[in-house]
């Protein structure tokens, strides 16, 4: 599985550098030309126009992005999201990645609408780069495929320096930054540099992107690291924001650890909710045993998986949930099977639907092959027949259909399959 990791370790994350990193790990200086387009037939600005530039970024190349805008005027935040999702419309972007890019800026206008409240200046949210900068990030992200694996990110470095309010000026980092990351509870380090270094709207990009903040990077191979600058001064280290791709381990190569406590005072619906939490958390998985305590008193064992290296946040959760004073840790070797997604056409009741389909493999060779749940649960909801004659009938004719592109392909395998009833019809016939 694809991985992408986002590293703003080094000069925390600004709206334009996202993008301009992005550009710069596929290699595509005008991938954003459908953005451009969409955002000059807005009517929201008289010009735009970007450019995607190499330079030396403290003797790295890096990927800045020069941006030109006359703006018409300024606009309100309900004008400010319809742009975007008309500007996103336009470009191409999928459901997923729309929904993500008005998240983000719903993000950044809640958290300013909060603080404006408190007497803080606002940050200019409600401009065309506002929309470049977010929508432009979704759009790189969807055109390489990287909604379909998984994205993780480093906690951002926040600078200091100086925040204008009402009432004067205060110490850094932005009020609406740290909102927004309180908000995902995503976690941040500081650095003692006189410049902000993460803005409001890269905080916000990087809190709906991310699955979870990881310390040190994920077990993988890389494939291509990209980097973005801005164009700021960072004093004592340059100013970029790396984005690594890479490779999920082959099988028996992945490190974990197991949590473990005993729970026998509190409420099951504490529990539920502390489940809930470590899967939000970042959790591969988590499963609570009865079991047999001191002085024979019955208890749950909640145990929760974690890859290496994430445990002592899972650990906080742990204990802040269910008010445990200890968890045990066990380090494990976990073999897994290589696993992929692929998306196959099938046919049933009159209309085409898209399947999921997971396959598993070890050392190149299949072991188990499963259409996704989601897909299925939500065919048998639209053509009203049960579950199982809905899983059987997809099963048919994803094999068909590999059978028919086995034959195209010139490969063996081809002719009729055997007749065999349809399940769909055998279901509304009883």
């Amino acid at each position: 599985m694809r991985v992408l990791v986002i590293d703003p370790a080094c000069a925390g994350i600004a709206g334009d550098m996202l993008p301009a990193s992005l550009i710069d790990l596929i290699d595509e200086p005008r991938a954003l030309d459908p953005l451009a387009d969409a955002i000059l037939a807005l009517d929201l600005c008289r010009e735009f126009s970007y450019e995607a530039k190499t330079v030396d970024a403290g003797g790295i190349t890096a990927t800045r992005l020069a941006i030109e805008i006359e703006e018409r005027g300024a606009t309100d935040v309900n004008g400010l999201l319809q742009a975007a999702g008309a500007a996103a419309d336009a470009a191409g972007l999928s459901l997923a990645a729309r929904s993500r890019a008005l998240s983000t800026i719903g993000d950044l206008t809640a958290a300013e609408a909060h603080l404006h409240r408190s007497g803080f200046s606002r940050h200019a949210i409600a401009s065309v780069k506002t929309i470049f900068d977010v929508v432009g990030t979704m759009l790189l992200l969807d055109r390489a495929g990287f909604f379909e694996g998984t994205i993780v990110a480093t906690p951002p470095v926040l600078g200091s320096g100086t925040i204008p309010t009402e009432y004067g000026e205060i110490p850094g980092p932005a009020p609406a930054t740290l909102e927004i990351l309180a908000r995902h509870r995503f976690p941040f380090f500081s650095a003692p540099v006189d410049v902000e270094l993460t803005t409001p709207t890269g905080a916000a990009l990087l809190a709906n992107l991310a699955e979870r903040a990881v310390t040190p990077y994920p077990a993988m191979v890389p494939v291509r690291v990209g980097y973005g600058t801005g164009t700021r001064e960072v004093p004592g280290r340059p100013d970029l924001l790396r984005v690594v791709e890479g490779e999920r381990l082959s099988p028996g190569e992945n490190r974990f650890v197991i949590l473990e406590t005993n729970l026998d005072d509190i409420p099951g619906e504490v529990i539920g909710y502390a489940v809930e939490r470590l899967f939000a958390e970042g959790a591969v998985d988590v499963f609570v045993t009865p079991a047999l305590g001191k002085k024979n008193r019955p208890v749950n064992v909640v145990s929760v998986m974690a890859a290496a290296g994430e445990e002592d946040r899972l650990i906080r959760v742990l204990m802040e949930e269910t008010g445990t004073l200890g968890v045990r840790v066990h380090a494990f070797r976990k073999v897994v099977a290589v696993r992929e997604k692929e998306t196959v056409p099938v046919s049933l009741g009159g209309r085409v639907y898209p399947v999921r389909v997971k396959t598993s493999t070890v050392n190149g060779r299949l072991i188990a092959e499963k259409p996704e749940y989601d897909d299925l649960s939500a065919i048998a909801r639209e053509e009203g027949i049960p579950l199982r004659f809905v899983d059987e009938e997809v099963r048919l004719r994803i094999s068909e259909w590999k059978r028919e592109r086995a034959t195209v392909r010139g490969g063996a395998g081809g002719g009729c399959p055997p007749d065999r009833p349809n399940a769909a019809n055998a279901a509304r016939d009883e």
